[in-house]
């Protein structure tokens, strides 16, 4: 998988840019808020329709602007690809693949792949439950588009039974609120067994990087912690369990009018030496543990795809010390087509430097450098 080409029209601060990818390795250098990091974001969207830094399509658009489209032009195995995305200030979106317009998600989802690992992605050991659950399901959106549709249906049925304990206070036998429960246990048991899935495949390979990086001397464990126990990977096994833990807590969500069952109360647990690892030692070994499961995660899209995605460093080199950033360096080589923003290039050896596009960013001008 190749990005050829990208073209951005009234896109965050850029008016009307299109960038050439001439080499496997891009580095975007300048200072910040120039908008080194709204491109990668623009790539982002493209994977995963969905950006880490805003849920609000009017703060993608350019200011002042109704309309802003991304394009980009990929070579895969398969053969060259076209995609578009329009962005509306008012929220909706029209897709494109190959001059086609598709009208559902799952249709352009998977088309690009790209892994993306910036400063933010500390809050996946720093932060709380939702953070680990959201990079959870960007990689499942990537390996298997349908769970799009799949997490969108079950966040529907969450809605419509929080408003029925709010609005009408049912007991926990009225005849609507027991085809809410089995609603939400449907469309939870596809969640829960796709998560449990992934983590089993996830684990190994980052318990692998972690210890390559770390040198051996720390054991990481990635777990999936589900709030719906799964003693056993069956649908009809899941599904019954998540009947009997909503039954066991009809009272407690009768007092606090919200559903306490289900994937979104999910937790993915990641232990140093079986200390957790918000817990453990310094910003340096959290960033070993982050690097470990972003490296995981490109291992586990490029063997289960077939073809290695695109690599997104987020000014993230300047972050690590030079074991950590010679082992991001040496992994990716030119197997992955990356693209690295940094404010300056010292942090790159003549080598890397020698092989690279460097381009210069300048308030949403890109040049040459």
């Amino acid at each position: 998988m190749y990005l050829k080409r990208l073209h951005l029209r009234q896109f965050r601060n850029y008016h009307n840019q299109q960038v050439e990818f001439l080499a496997p390795k891009t580095i975007l250098v300048g200072q910040n808020a120039q908008g080194k990091s709204n491109l990668l974001e623009a790539v982002e969207l493209l994977a995963t329709l969905r950006s880490h830094r805003t849920t609000r399509d009017r703060d993608l658009v350019s200011t002042d602007q109704p309309t802003g489209q991304i394009t980009a032009e990929l070579e895969r195995d398969s053969g060259p690809l076209e995609m578009v995305l329009s962005l509306r200030s008012n929220g909706r979106r029209s897709l494109t693949v190959n001059s086609e317009t598709v009208r559902r998600h799952l249709d352009f989802l998977g088309n690009l792949n790209a892994v993306q690992f910036s400063s933010l992605d500390l809050d996946l050991v720093r932060g709380g439950p939702a953070e680990r659950r959201n990079w959870l399901d960007g990689v499942l959106v990537q390996l298997e588009p349908l769970y799009a549709h799949l997490w969108q249906q079950y966040n529907q049925v969450l809605r419509q039974r929080n408003a029925f304990l709010k609005h009408q206070l049912a007991d926990a036998d009225a005849p609507q609120l027991q085809l809410w429960n089995q609603q939400l246990a449907k469309t939870g048991t596809h969640i829960t067994r796709r998560r449990h899935r992934l983590v089993a495949r996830l684990a190994p390979l980052a318990q692998h990087w972690h210890q390559e990086i770390s040198g051996s001397s720390e054991l990481l464990k990635v777990a999936y912690a589900p709030n719906v126990s799964m003693e056993q990977d069956q649908p009809e096994i899941v599904y019954q369990a998540f009947l009997d833990k909503i039954a066991q807590k009809a009272i407690a969500e009768q007092h606090q009018v919200t559903t306490l069952v289900g994937p979104h109360r999910d937790e993915i647990e990641l232990t140093i030496n079986q200390t957790p690892a918000r817990q453990y030692g310094s910003q340096g070994q959290q960033r070993t543990l982050v690097l470990a499961l972003k490296l995981a995660e490109l291992k586990l899209i490029e063997e289960v795809l077939g073809e290695p995605p695109l690599l997104l460093l987020d000014d993230v080199l300047a972050e690590l010390d030079l074991q950590r950033q010679n082992q991001l360096l040496e992994t990716i080589q030119d197997r992955f087509q990356t693209l690295i923003t940094t404010t300056h290039l010292g942090a790159f050896d003549a080598q890397w430097l020698k092989s690279a596009q460097i381009l210069s960013v300048r308030s949403g001008q890109i040049l040459p450098s």
